[in-house]
C-alpha cells in the first residue's frame, strides 16, 4: 500500500509536467490542445533519436529537445491557431489541434512505423534503496525534474514580466491590447512554452513506458482528465489533481485489480466535477493559480 502511494506521488509529478503545459495554454488562450497527447509522443521520439543515433543521455537531451520543442510550438501557434476568429477560438481550437495531431503522428509513423520502442539507460532499470522502499531511478529523477520545472514555470509566471504579461493576457486580451501588450507575442511564446515542457515528460514517458505514434489518444485523455479536476488553467491545480489520481490508481491496482484502476481514474472525474464543476482550484475570474 505505502509502496503504491510513493509510486503514485512519483508518477503524479510527471504527469503533472506533461499537463501544465495543456493548463497554461488554456490559461492564456482559451485552446484546447488535444494535440498535447501526440506532442508528448514526439517529445519522447526526439529524445529515443538522440539516444539511440547520437548516443546523448536522456536528461542531457532536454537541451535540444525543450528548445526544439519550443519552436514546434510557436510555428504551431503561427500556423494553425493564430487566424482563429476570437470568439470561437475555444471550439475551432479543437479542430485545428486536432488535425495538428493527425499531421504529426502520420509523420511519425512514415518515420518509425507501429512498432512499440522504449527509451534506455543505466537509471531507467535500477531502484534506490530509500527508507524501505525501492524506488526505480527514473522514477525519482523524473519527480525532481518535474519540481524543478513547474517550479520555474511558477518563477516565470508570477516574478517576471513576461509573466505579468500573461497573466494580464489571460485576465482580459482588450485590457492587455489597451496597456500596450503584444497578444500575439505573448500568446505564441506562451504556447511555444506549453509545448516546450512536453519535451521533459515526453522523455521520462517514454522511459517508464513503451510507445508508439498511437499512444497519443491514450495520454491525451488522462491529460485532459487531470486538467479538468485540477481547474482549467490552474497549473498548481494540475499538479494537485494528477498526484492525487495516480495514488488512488496505483493503490486500486494493488488493493483492488490493476482491470479497475483506469476506471476509477475517470470515475474521480464524473463525481468531483458533479460536487465542484470548477474543479479542484478552477476559478471563474482568474484561471492560472
Amino acid at each position: 500500500m505505502l509502496q503504491a502511494i510513493v509510486s503514485g506521488i512519483l508518477t503524479g509529478g510527471v504527469y503533472a509536467l506533461m499537463a501544465a503545459g495543456l493548463t497554461l495554454i488554456f490559461g492564456v488562450m482559451d485552446i484546447i490542445n488535444v494535440a498535447q497527447g501526440i506532442l508528448v509522443v514526439l517529445g519522447a521520439y526526439l529524445s529515443y533519436v538522440l539516444s539511440v543515433h547520437f548516443g546523448v543521455d536522456l536528461f542531457l537531451g532536454l537541451l535540444v529537445t525543450v528548445p526544439a520543442m519550443f519552436v514546434i510550438g510557436v510555428l504551431i501557434q503561427f500556423v494553425f491557431i493564430r487566424r482563429l476568429p476570437e470568439r470561437e477560438r475555444t471550439v475551432m481550437s479543437i479542430l485545428a489541434t486536432y488535425a495538428v495531431a493527425i499531421i504529426i503522428e502520420g509523420v511519425l509513423g512514415l518515420i518509425f512505423g507501429d512498432d512499440y520502442v522504449q527509451l534506455n539507460a543505466w537509471y531507467v532499470n535500477q531502484s534506490v534503496h530509500i527508507l524501505g522502499f525501492y524506488l526505480p531511478y527514473i522514477y525519482v529523477f523524473g519527480f525532481l525534474l518535474a519540481v524543478a520545472m513547474l517550479g520555474a514555470l511558477y518563477l516565470m509566471l508570477y516574478r517576471t514580466r513576461f509573466g505579468s504579461s500573461v497573466r494580464a493576457t489571460l485576465q482580459d486580451r482588450s485590457a492587455a491590447r489597451l496597456v500596450g501588450i503584444d497578444v500575439n507575442s505573448v500568446s505564441a511564446l506562451a504556447f511555444g512554452i506549453g509545448v516546450a515542457v512536453t519535451a521533459a515528460g515526453g522523455m521520462v514517458f517514454g522511459a517508464t513506458n513503451s510507445f508508439n505514434p498511437n499512444t497519443g489518444y491514450d495520454l491525451i485523455s488522462r491529460l485532459l482528465a487531470i486538467v479538468i479536476l485540477g481547474g482549467l488553467g490552474s497549473i498548481g491545480g494540475a499538479l494537485a489533481a494528477a498526484v492525487v489520481v495516480l495514488v488512488v490508481e496505483d493503490v486500486v491496482a494493488v488493493v483492488w485489480s490493476p482491470t479497475w484502476a483506469s476506471f476509477v481514474f475517470f470515475a474521480m472525474l464524473i463525481v468531483v466535477l458533479s460536487v465542484r464543476p470548477s474543479g479542484f482550484f478552477g476559478q471563474a475570474a482568474v484561471r492560472a493559480q
